[in-house]
């Protein structure tokens, strides 16, 4: 079913200086310190196994839940991202410490394949009694994907061998067989690692067992309410138990059938990112159609102007269509990462802008916020609007945003092009060099660009030999009036463009260069009125960019400017910022303060005053001291 397929990020070089300075940043800083704070957390002493166990690091909570059983998912997405850096450049302290790592694990596997740090060191007794809560299949998957990213940086299998071991464990654990447990992670995760796997490997055996978990669950008598009973519990105590749904983890009904987004954000994505890949790999038109639906609710209903997802704190998830509350907005990090994972994989089976215009949306905002400039400090939750006290942590006691953001940044090449038969098509722009391999034939293209700050766009073409093929350039949602020219020649964009994609099909020859113009007009975007936080505002957008109001640019307080709807907005380049960036500035309005003689009410209204506002980048902001800062501003 899938038409086209991601060209691996070893496959492209990134030479813009957006991406470049993202990339080396991740490489040089936030991968190293990230793994001091796994030693100064206790996660990699949870290694050892020490006997007896030390004290825990994160007291238990109101239910006994430890954020401590998660270590291991650390553990595998700080392996993963390194395993990623390593493909840029390798580095032998890196690949030391990884390789200790390992070396830990392989010995700590028990002779049947188990692994899993927290039951072996605390609970052994208890292991697979609850997948609802303790998440064991959720820490095997980021384990598997760190073990293929290392493999694939290095050629080193050991780690692979030890993931591959626990994996038949798995396989003989769960399932549909005499005495198998009929059971599915309550975080889904595993099941993308597994077509990983496949993919790597070949072996259909992973593939099936990925598919097992995702047939199996909504399955009714339900999994969760059974293995509670069995450990002596009462499932109607469950936390997040309502009238026996189980919506919070996605497994309230089949999946086939769900229609609505609900539950825990990131496990949500992750979900329907395996949906994706499952639909792709086994031509299952009933799981295509359940993303769409899916993906349609969420985008319409229930996502943030800057592709962020999950209002809510208390259950990291969704509420209620158009609950899309600003100074509250949890937002993490990792449901933007999660929701670019799942547009990459609809938009390769389909090739519809739709999907890429949201995968950029989400990386650009939602995700890139989650990172700072100095690449060692993080947010979990990103608001959209904070009285000042919202900032920056270097370390979290559920640091899953850390590695997540890294292991996305370290990779993001491969989110630029794909391939189909006779097809590349390129989605996102910022300046690059990729060789592609067409059906053995090497294509390389290299993109000059000053994106997300210019959309004007050079593509010189170098194929291997001669042949017709399809080039396909994404023409974002956002561009209006977009030119390009083949050679010199204008090209009439508007005929030539379906579904959010230009087609240029000829026969490619060296020397062919295309240009392409993106008019990146500032533009004033407004919430549905259904959004009750957002009546009566107004956001600003520059190209893929959502922008904010910081208090270190303005000079009054930034709840109290109000963007006049005629007002013109200007877009200035400000080299003097974050390595040069491009600012919004408009003329604004406040109210005076200084002409009520201490009067608390009067018959005349408040005297407006001219302000000078400036807009910077969301993604920036919160790398500056501390202030009120607001994506959406009052307008008039």
């Amino acid at each position: 079913m899938r038409k086209f397929a991601p060209v691996d990020f070893t496959r492209v070089s990134l030479t813009g200086a957006f991406w470049r300075e993202r990339l080396d940043t991740v490489l040089t800083r936030t991968i190293p310190s990230q793994y001091e704070k796994l030693g100064s957390s206790g996660i990699l002493e949870s290694l050892l196994l020490l006997d007896p166990p030390p004290p825990l690091r994160i007291p238990r909570g109101p239910t006994g839940h430890t954020h401590q059983v998660f270590w291991d998912s650390d553990i595998g997405k700080w392996i993963e991202a390194a395993g990623y850096a390593l493909r840029h450049r390798r580095d032998q302290d890196i690949e030391a410490k990884v390789d200790d790592i390992v070396d830990k694990l392989a010995a700590a596997q028990m002779d049947d394949g188990y692994l899993n740090l927290w039951y072996q060191g605390h609970e052994i007794e208890n292991r697979w009694t609850n997948l609802r809560d303790r998440h064991e299949l959720y820490n095997a998957g980021h384990l598997l994907e760190g073990a293929i990213a290392y493999f694939q940086a290095t050629g080193r299998r050991k780690f692979l061998d030890v993931m591959e071991r626990y994996l038949d464990h798995i396989r003989t654990t769960f399932g549909t067989g005499p005495g198998q447990r009929r059971g599915y992670c309550g975080h889904q995760e595993i099941e993308i690692a597994l077509v990983k796997l496949y993919r790597l490997t070949g072996e259909k055996k992973q593939l099936d067992l990925a598919a097992y978990f995702i047939n199996e669950r909504g399955r009714q008598p339900h999994y969760f309410d059974i293995e509670a009973v069995a450990r002596g519990d009462r499932p109607e105590d469950y936390h997040f138990y309502k009238s026996g749904n189980h919506q919070y983890s996605q497994s309230h009904k089949p999946v086939r059938e769900q229609d609505k987004v609900v539950g825990h954000a990131v496990r949500a994505m992750y979900m329907y990112t395996a949906m994706a890949d499952l639909a792709a790999e086994l031509g299952d038109a009933e799981l295509k159609r359940a993303c769409e639906v899916l993906w349609n609710d969420v985008t319409s209903t229930r996502m943030y102007v800057t592709g962020g997802f999950g209002p809510s704190a208390s259950n990291e998830g969704f509420t209620t269509d158009y609950d899309l509350p600003n100074d509250t907005a949890y937002a993490e990090t990792c449901a933007s990462v999660a929701m670019i994972f799942w547009a990459q994989r609809m938009l390769n089976l389909d090739l519809d802008g739709k999907y890429a215009d949201i995968m950029e949306l989400a990386l650009f905002n939602g995700a890139l916020s989650g990172l700072s400039r100095d690449g060692e400090h993080y947010f979990y939750e990103n608001k959209l609007e904070s009285d000042g006290t919202h900032q920056r942590w270097d370390w979290h006691p559920c640091p899953c945003c850390t590695m997540n953001v890294s292991r996305l940044v370290a990779s993001v090449g491969g989110y630029f092009y794909s391939v189909g038969e006779n097809v590349v098509a390129m989605h996102l722009y910022g300046g690059n060099s990729a060789t592609l391999d067409m059906g053995g034939r090497k294509v390389r293209i290299e993109e000059t660009s000053n994106y997300p700050w210019s959309g004007n766009i050079r593509i010189s073409i170098d194929p291997e030999g001669e042949g017709v093929f399809d080039l396909k350039l994404r023409i974002p949602g956002w561009a209006r009036g977009a030119k390009a020219s083949l050679n010199g020649t204008p090209v009439d964009v508007a005929a030539g463009t379906r579904s959010g994609y230009l087609t240029m099909t000829r026969d490619w020859r060296k020397g062919d260069v295309v240009e392409l113009d993106l008019p990146m007009h500032p533009q004033r975007i407004f919430a549905n009125p259904k959004v009750k936080m957002d009546q009566d505002k107004v956001t600003l957008r520059r190209g893929p960019l959502v922008y904010c109001l910081e208090q270190v640019d303005n000079p009054v307080p930034v709840p109290e400017i109000v963007l006049p709807r005629m007002a013109e907005i200007a877009a200035r380049e400000r080299k003097d910022l974050f390595d040069g960036i491009t600012v919004l500035e408009a003329e604004g309005k406040t109210l005076a303060k200084d002409d009520w003689n201490g009067d608390l009410y009067r018959t005349s209204p408040p005297t407006p005053q001219p302000v000078t506002l400036t807009a910077v980048p969301y993604y920036v902001w919160a790398n500056r001291e501390l202030g009120p800062m607001a994506v959406w501003i009052r307008e008039n």
